[in-house]
């Protein structure tokens, strides 16, 4: 039994802010709603303190919207604030791409190739979730091969602003980006094309731009 210690508070603060991030974009608890930290305490199986700690971080992240000694709840969806995010997110990605093209290797494009077969695959059978997934993996790639720390913050800080509406607009019958661009961008990175691989993510950030319109 010596070996077993207790969880670092930190981890569960992290554990509770991605189980309340995730339910939050996947829509499981929706714009406007009323979050409580004893409630969601209980059902996390965590004491009140990480869960209080997650909140925090998400009202400065943008997903929920907190009135001292009133309440804290859910913000609603506003296309500004995705555009915005939007734009931020996809110009990283120019950057990141910039920088990591040059520095793939041969095992980097195979998990890319794999990641885009698994989005093209969700995308058919309609499963919005694993097609997210399949996606932040695909570009993921460039982000961790780039070794730019403060992009890769931000990115996943703005991120799930954006998926939270085009899991929504998904769910209303939309269309998914298509695993063609990402085909063109993975033959841009395989060639060694920095200037194509740009473009072409520009393009994918473009379209989710103006899917906040």
């Amino acid at each position: 039994m010596e070996a077993i210690r207790p969880v670092p508070r930190t981890l569960l603060r992290d554990r509770a802010y991605e189980a309340i991030r995730d339910a939050i974009v996947a829509g499981e608890i929706e714009p406007g709603a009323v979050v409580r930290d004893t409630e969601l305490a209980e059902r996390l199986g965590l004491s009140r303190a990480p869960v209080r700690d997650a909140f925090s971080r998400l009202v400065d992240e943008g997903l929920l919207e907190s009135k001292p000694q009133s309440y804290t709840r859910v913000t609603p969806l506003v296309a500004s604030d995705v555009r915005d995010a939007a734009a931020v997110v996809g110009a990283l990605h120019e950057l990141v791409t910039r920088v990591a093209v040059p520095r793939l290797g041969a095992a980097d494009l195979t998990v890319m190739r794999a990641a885009n077969e698994r989005f093209a695959a969700a995308v058919s059978a309609g499963d919005v979730d694993a097609a997210l997934r399949a996606d932040d993996e695909l570009h993921d790639v460039l982000v961790r091969v780039s070794g730019n720390r403060a992009a890769a913050a931000t990115v996943a800080r703005y991120t799930p602003l954006i998926r939270r509406l085009e899991r929504q607009r998904f769910g209303e019958g939309g269309s998914c980006r298509s695993a063609g661009l990402h085909e063109r961008l993975i033959e841009a990175c395989a060639a060694g094309d920095v200037d194509g691989a740009v473009l072409v993510t520009a393009e994918i950030w473009r379209g989710l731009e103006e899917l906040a319109d």
